[in-house]
């Protein structure tokens, strides 16, 4: 089977790598790619988006699998797309029609959705310009901090939590008035702020059945101890200690089940990923959001623990079987550290050479933000490679990780030494 990765990251370089341990592929395809991709795949320059150029590629290769990584295409409506076309509608596309892509494209669609299908979150009221006033009101109504959200895609830059109220009405202002996060926040929902642990849960779905893989932490702050700006992920850790068998008992019965029930009310054709960003409130698990794909970095500590065959799973979720397969997963603990460019998530540099990564033997580096400049590697992103490892804890874990990261180098090379630190081993 010939099959095409859609994206460029960490996340694309983790699922490529999985895909190409199977005996049923026969080539593999990435678009656009990385430096890390291009050692088990043929990169293709081509734009996720750019649905025209990726029907030819499609029919030119004979690919019969699409997996796609990121949201975009997929809000989009990529799969609307190949659905619709005589030529692409028998190709296996893994990833939610536009209905179901909207779970993410707008944070008040997902609201709606949890409150229609009674899944836990928070309380929350959506504004506009025109409203900015009722805003402000609906602030006054809440204690600190005051959570705002853009409405739409804001590459994950578009969540403010504030401490003063005056400062959330000024920032209210500049998401909807000032375009603060440009079109993403011509609406904003304001919730509740709930107090808690947070932690990702990724269901794979054939929009019937569904497999809920291995749970997984992610630390977004740049800084140590989590302070600073928020990144894209700056390493992960699963399983998370914290989510016993009674805790996602919980979140199978009151939030996964009904997700899925709720594809089915509501008419929305969904075969792919679920990723359900969750907060643990004394012990009660809440939806904080949905994403409608893989996570990055989670992905490259939930995939390498994932035993299945992952083309063997996606064939069972393009055809409606996934009911037939059992998920089998490594009981090891694996964890992920990403290194970062000097500067990164504010300015940073590009087209630093990376050295070191052929003395790595005890980790695996999943490729996100590099190239190949002639024979060279080099950076070409803010978030640039992540490191896994395996451990009969996390702490065995991350010092692999921290290990293997020590005898890599690129001018500005930054990572967080402290992950995990709120958590017990």
């Amino acid at each position: 089977m010939n099959i095409l990765v859609l994206g460029s990251g960490g996340r694309e370089h983790t699922l490529s790598w999985k895909i190409a341990q199977s005996n049923q592929l026969d080539k593999l395809f990435v678009a656009p790619g990385n430096a890390g991709t291009a050692a088990i795949a043929t990169n293709v320059g081509i734009a996720p988006t750019d649905f025209d150029a990726v029907k030819d590629l499609v029919l030119k290769e004979n690919i019969e699998m699409v997996v796609v990584g990121p949201e975009d295409p997929l809000v989009q409506g990529i799969a609307d797309f190949f659905a619709q076309d005589e030529a692409l509608k028998y190709v296996h596309l893994i990833g939610p029609s536009k209905s179901g892509a909207i779970l993410e494209g707008s944070k008040e669609f997902a609201k709606e959705f949890m409150s229609r299908h009674n899944i836990p979150t928070a309380a929350y009221q959506s504004f506009t310009a025109e409203s900015l006033e009722a805003g402000y009101a609906f602030l006054e109504t809440l204690k600190p901090p005051y959570v705002l959200k853009a409405d739409g895609l804001a590459a994950g830059k578009g969540v403010l939590i504030i401490d003063n109220l005056e400062e959330a009405k000024a920032e209210l202002k500049k998401m909807l008035v000032d375009a603060k996060f440009g079109n993403a926040s011509a609406k904003v929902v304001i919730e509740e702020f709930l107090s808690g642990i947070e932690l990702s849960v990724f269901v794979l779905t054939d929009g019937k059945d569904y497999m809920i893989l291995p749970t997984a932490k992610d630390y977004k702050r740049i800084g140590e101890g989590d302070t600073g700006l928020n990144t894209g992920g700056m390493g992960a850790i699963s399983p998370v200690p914290f989510a016993d068998a009674d805790f996602m008992r919980k979140v199978e019965e009151r939030i996964v089940e009904p997700t899925i029930q709720g594809f089915s009310k509501d008419n929305i054709d969904y075969k792919g990923f679920v990723f359900i960003g969750l907060i643990k409130v004394a012990g009660e698990p809440y939806v904080i959001e949905y994403n409608v794909r893989m996570g990055d970095p989670e992905t490259e500590v939930v995939i390498p623990r994932v035993k299945n065959d992952l083309i063997d799973l996606f064939r069972a979720v393009a055809n409606g079987t996934l009911n037939q397969k059992t998920l089998e997963v490594d009981t090891r603990s694996a964890t992920t550290v990403m290194a970062v460019s000097g500067g990164y998530p504010e300015a940073y540099e590009k087209g630093k050479e990376i050295s070191g990564l052929d003395e790595v033997n005890d980790s695996i580096v999943f490729h996100a933000g590099t190239k190949m400049d002639g024979d060279k590697v080099v950076t070409s992103g803010g978030r640039v490679m992540a490191f896994t490892s395996f451990g009969k804890n996390f702490r065995e874990a991350l010092d692999s990780s921290y290990e293997s990261l020590n005898k890599v180098c690129f001018d500005g090379i930054y990572y967080r030494k402290d992950l995990g630190f709120d958590l017990e081993a």
